[in-house]
């Protein structure tokens, strides 16, 4: 019996950590329009383009890289997919996820002075990052690969950018959370996604790794997000292990990661 509630009561959870995030931006859109555009005006104050700088910036970057790897150091690949356009929808996506994750480590620290005082729906902030940055990065990431690869890749990256921000939800959680009780997260996360970064095939493609290091990148999950947005967007390989491993981490967070959130809200408040 006790086995059998626990196992009730993981599944409540991961009902929730499913439904809520779902119901809670349909429930609150009017809130959040305004915690969006809090946010646009925070990023942007004083710039003379407003709120276009926010796709301008990144979409500058990725023209400063492609102009870096073609025009002056003239990268070939030996594969089918050019490494220029390997390399710049690995990293918008990769630019989007860090950002994700190092904004969900503040977030509820920054909307501190927002909750103290007031009754507010706290699991909505943890969504914020991955609304904001998303839409920003998306949009770059489905323009890019349509000027690349045509409009079929530009469906392709619209479809990868909204099962990675799913994927990301559970764990956008576990860092809030972590991020407001345990302050030395805020150094570590960083540092430990530079570290994947190198690890993961975006500064190179995945043949150009040494035999023996391919079979730990099994063990990278962010490798197998990689490949799997690769293969929707460029038609590149891909294996059930790509799909099959972020499925499980993703099935096993999102109860864990919700617990955590709920358990921990009470004291949210206290913990600024």
């Amino acid at each position: 019996m006790p086995i059998v509630r626990r196992l009730a009561s993981l599944g409540r959870n991961f009902i929730d950590g499913v439904a809520t995030p779902f119901r809670l931006m349909w429930e609150q859109r009017g809130l959040l329009r305004l915690l969006i555009r809090r946010e646009m005006v925070g990023r942007t104050s004083g710039t003379s383009l407003g709120s276009a700088w926010m796709l301008v910036q990144p979409a500058l970057q990725m023209l400063g890289m492609w102009f870096f790897l073609v025009i002056v150091l003239q990268v070939r690949s030996p594969g089918r997919v050019p490494f220029v356009n390997y390399f710049l929808v690995g990293m918008v996506a990769w630019t989007m996820l860090s950002e994700i994750l190092q904004r969900n480590l503040t977030v509820l620290v920054e909307f501190g002075t927002l909750y103290q005082r007031t009754i507010f729906p706290l699991p909505l902030l943890p969504l914020l990052p991955l609304l904001v940055s998303g839409a920003i990065y998306g949009t770059v990431l489905v323009v890019v690969a349509g000027v690349m690869e045509g409009p079929v890749a530009a469906a392709g990256a619209a479809l990868g950018i909204l099962l990675l921000l799913i994927w990301l939800v559970p764990i956008s959680y576990g860092l809030a959370v972590l991020g407001l009780f345990v302050k030395e997260a805020r150094q570590v996360v960083p540092f430990a996604l530079t570290m994947l970064m190198y690890v993961t095939p975006i500064l190179y493609m995945p043949e150009q790794l040494p035999s023996a290091l391919r079979t730990w990148s099994a063990l990278n999950p962010l490798a197998d997000i990689v490949a799997l947005l690769h293969a929707i967007v460029q038609g590149e390989p891909w294996s059930l292990g790509n799909l099959v491993r972020p499925l499980i981490i993703w099935l096993v967070l999102t109860p864990a990661a919700w617990m955590l959130f709920k358990r921990t809200e009470p004291h949210m408040r206290e913990a600024l």
